[in-house]
């Protein structure tokens, strides 16, 4: 195997693991706050990455995108959480708030990684490995949260826009959920998301967490 990317696999390895778990735990945590047990009945609401793991999709297919593309386009995904959107309390505004929680706990970890990084900077930490998975600590949580934004159904940022749709409209949106991924997957391929959304998000999630380190920085200076 290519020492480059036995390299690449020991530096992004710990930050994908703890950016899908999260992501997935903290979706089924709301959904029970909220009223809904099913994740939590099933084991979901779990920090134990192998919960969420899945082989084809974890695995098997961003290890096979790499290597075909080079590294240059990778794509995979976790099981998703089983939430019973009828369950919740509120349906349609606590359906929001459960999809915004996988986000949310990826710009959580995008600024706890850009902390580690400070923190190795401050402290003069010359090994390069943990300053290189620092910051693909805060690139992958970037990423997830950006992408699980669009809004297509039945990404995050879909549930969101049938929250906020109104609800005749909202359920004409809903009802491409079955074949979203699809349509997600082929706006990759087309390069339209990394263009027209990843970059402008990924900017505006980064200026995110630049506000919140801002006060830390201020400290250290």
């Amino acid at each position: 195997m290519d020492s480059s990317l036995i390299q690449t696999f020991a530096v992004y390895a710990l930050p994908v693991l703890f950016a899908i778990t999260l992501h997935e735990a903290s979706h089924g945590y709301v959904a029970k706050h909220f009223g809904d047990t099913t994740a939590y009945a099933l084991g979901r609401v779990s920090l134990n990455p192998a919960r969420h793991i899945d082989p084809i999709g974890t695995i098997a297919v961003p290890l096979l995108l790499y290597l075909l593309t080079s590294g240059q386009f990778v794509f995979g995904y976790a099981k998703p959480v089983p939430v019973d959107f009828s369950r919740l309390r509120n349906p349609r505004w606590h359906g929001m708030w459960v999809a915004l929680a996988g986000p949310a706990s990826n710009v959580v970890q995008a600024f706890l990684w850009a902390l580690i990084a400070i923190g190795l900077a401050w402290g003069r930490v010359s090994e390069p490995f943990f300053s290189e998975m620092a910051r693909a600590g805060v690139l992958v949580n970037l990423v997830v949260a950006a992408f699980n934004l669009f809004p297509i159904p039945p990404l995050d940022g879909g549930r969101v826009l049938t929250a906020l749709l109104p609800p005749r409209v909202a359920y004409s949106v809903s009802r491409i959920e079955p074949y979203g991924i699809f349509v997600v997957l082929a706006l990759v391929a087309a390069g339209v998301i990394t263009s027209v959304w990843m970059r402008p998000v990924i900017n505006l999630l980064s200026s995110v967490v630049e506000l919140m380190l801002r006060p830390i920085i201020m400290l250290l200076q």
